[in-house]
């Protein structure tokens, strides 16, 4: 649990090396789809070594692959065109979904404690999306991509969970390779930068920085997560992930200008009590 909340943090501020990129001239999609092909390029042994173990994964191991990574490809795609805080917020709706089909498809008991964490996750967000004076702005690719990200991740995290046959790292390796095809097929969209690939000077030039944070900020909090995902409940591990919401929120206050006031504290400190509360309570109790 501390791990998949530590990474949740990590990932809080995955949004300026997205954005750094297209400051330095690799725009949009292409953006993301180097935050992909990087890592896949970077683990490639490890795909050899463990070639077996994928190719026992069958079917089930790359599903999950896919399901996870068009999952956080639309996510990333959420924090490069439209605002943080609202990709944020779309896509940790995912609790609720993976809590409801934790509880259909695996029969997972959903406990007072799981809807009181809920309840107060689901207020922090409402706060900060200001729902009482009306969901304002229009609905970009962005908006779509964070919302739809958040579904499809409550499916992985629950298909994930039910596959008992691989592992942490199979999941990491199948997620790396199939989320640079999705990255891929994203570039085909009319979005914007999606027309022409970087020029390799202007890749290369970016390659002494970038290659660091997928080193420490990209494959260890993915590793992580995905490893989290098989020995806790769908709904635990999205409730967990929501760490990334508060470090997220007060980086884009600090370093994209975007609104921090006390609404936005308020919410924060509700999500922050929603992923502490469950923890902080099985631990107390022994229960963990």
């Amino acid at each position: 649990m501390l791990v998949v909340a530590t990474s949740g943090l990590a990932w809080g501020i995955f949004w300026i090396p997205l954005r750094a990129l297209d400051g330095a001239g690799i725009a949009g999609v292409w953006a993301i789809v180097l935050f992909y092909l990087l890592p896949a390029l970077v683990l490639a042994p490890l795909f050899w070594f463990r070639r077996r173990q994928m190719q026992d994964g069958g079917w089930s191991l790359h599903i999950a692959g896919m399901l996870a990574g068009t999952a956080l490809v639309f996510y990333a795609g959420a924090l490069v065109f439209t605002d943080v805080v609202r990709a944020l917020l779309l896509f940790y709706l995912t609790p609720l979904w993976s809590t409801v089909l934790a509880r259909i498809v695996i029969g997972e008991v959903i406990t007072g404690r799981r809807w009181g964490t809920i309840g107060l996750a689901l207020m922090g967000l409402l706060v900060i999306l200001k729902v009482d004076t009306g969901f304002s702005g229009s609905i970009g690719p962005g908006d779509w991509m964070g919302f739809a990200s958040g579904i499809i991740w409550a499916v992985a995290a629950v298909w994930m969970k039910s596959d008992s046959s691989s592992n942490g790292i199979d999941f990491t390796l199948s997620y790396f390779a199939w989320g640079s095809v999705v990255a891929l097929l994203l570039t085909t969209l009319p979005l914007q930068g999606s027309q022409s690939a970087p020029d390799w000077e202007i890749i290369r030039d970016t390659l002494p920085w970038i290659l660091p944070v997928v080193l420490f900020l990209v494959i260890p909090p993915t590793l992580a997560v995905m490893w989290g995902a098989t020995v806790l409940s769908p709904g635990l591990l999205g409730i967990l992930f929501m760490t990334e919401i508060s470090a997220g929120t007060i980086t884009a206050a600090i370093w994209a200008n975007e609104p921090f006031g006390l609404r936005e504290v308020l919410g924060v400190i509700l999500i922050t009590a929603a992923g502490l509360f469950e923890p902080v309570v099985e631990i107390y109790r022994g229960e963990r």
